[in-house]
């Protein structure tokens, strides 16, 4: 079984189940205590810290751990709106954001922001100029993803978070960044990123943990009450062998990114090149992406119909995001790209990693020939 599946969920290192397994059993005291056991499991935490902030070339208080990506992007998004609502009550947005950036800023608009979609092109990118066009004297926060978790698109967030430092410094600009980190060159510092989202299970880390850059001098309300852990930004006891197991994803995914990138852009362009020579096809994804996701329709054809051949014949994909697949409805993602309904309904992501092989995706591509085959031959027994 070939696991084509990295951008939903990616099998963790060895190293860092082992890391996890030895802090879980040894480090087991509490951050916060004050004995010898609660000493030792702080240097961990704080270690952890440091490793994170050396490799985003940040300052470790610019770190605060939770329990995922969702987590990091509610806090920074409702943390920023209602922290800085006196400023104004305005966020700009897109239509093809991640479901925990979507969801957190519906909310805010039932209990009353103004919102401003900006649109994205046929491949899923944000132009700088638009997002710049929709700020008003009330815009208090803009949010976009760096990568497109379903079809790999990029958004230009450098250029914007310059733009937005230099032109307008009050402005939060909050980046979720969970499929950029380890596949682009990720480094915060100087970029006008003010917030920026990691979770540790994309990056062959551990699920349930996850971390949320936050600038110095930048202030969030709170989203959970308790104690004072993580500078009083995420109360709860910290979960020391999920932070270190991330910890350690995180600087092996940042030692390797260089290498990866090259191997995965070579495996896409393997794939991009078949899907290309299927004129029933429609490829949703490019070599402009990220290079880890392609993602193409084949209009008329049940996403799931073509999901579950794929798995008879021995190969895992996706449709939509894990968060949203078992939903029987379009791609929210693909429809906000202007195309069809039936083009959204029949979505393939192929998400890779850095354990595939040239082979793995002569394997895949075999697979998805046989899967039109059978498709074909369903067409005809129903005529």
């Amino acid at each position: 079984m070939q696991y084509f599946d990295y951008a939903a969920s990616a099998p963790p290192y060895e190293d860092v189940i082992r890391t996890v397994s030895e802090v879980m059993k040894l480090h087991y005291g509490n951050a916060s205590s004050i004995h010898a056991y609660g000493e030792n499991a702080g240097r961990l935490l704080n270690k952890s810290r440091f490793v994170c902030a050396e490799t985003l070339n940040v300052k470790p208080d610019e770190i605060i751990f939770t329990s995922g990506a969702t987590e990091s992007n509610n806090l920074a998004i409702k943390g920023a709106a209602l922290r800085y609502q006196s400023r104004g009550r305005h966020i700009i947005t897109t239509r093809t954001e991640h479901a925990s950036v979507y969801e957190s800023i519906r909310f805010l608009s039932e209990i009353g922001y103004d919102i401003t979609y900006v649109p994205v092109d046929a491949l899923g990118r944000v132009k700088t100029e638009d997002v710049l066009n929709a700020i008003s004297k009330e815009t208090i926060l803009v949010s976009l993803m760096h990568v497109n978790n379903e079809t790999g698109a990029v958004h230009p967030v450098v250029e914007i978070g310059r733009a937005l430092k230099q032109n307008h410094p009050k402005i939060v600009f909050h980046v979720d960044g969970v499929q950029a980190y380890g596949k682009i060159p990720v480094q915060l510092a100087e970029t006008g990123i003010d917030l920026y989202s990691i979770s540790g299970h994309k990056i062959r880390g551990p699920k349930g943990v996850g971390l949320l850059y936050i600038r110095s001098g930048l202030e969030l309300t709170s989203l959970m009450s308790g104690g004072s852990q993580e500078q009083g930004m995420r109360a709860g006891t910290e979960n020391i062998p999920l932070i270190v197991g991330m910890s350690k994803a995180i600087r092996l995914a940042g030692e390797r990114q260089s290498e990866l990138k090259a191997q995965l852009e070579r495996l896409q362009l393997l794939l991009l090149e078949e899907i290309r020579q299927h004129p029933e096809w429609v490829l949703n994804s490019s070599e402009e992406g990220a290079p880890h996701i392609v993602h193409f329709s084949y209009p008329g054809k049940k996403a799931e119909v073509m999901l579950h051949m794929l798995e008879q014949l021995n190969v895992i994909v996706s449709t939509q995001s894990a968060c949203s697949s078992k939903q029987a409805i379009p791609s929210r993602v693909l429809l906000g790209m202007g195309k069809s309904e039936e083009i959204a309904d029949s979505g393939i992501r192929i998400s890779l990693g850095d354990e595939h092989t040239e082979q793995d995706i002569l394997q895949l591509i075999q697979a998805m020939r046989q899967m039109k085959e059978r498709l074909a031959s369903f067409e005809g027994w129903n005529r």
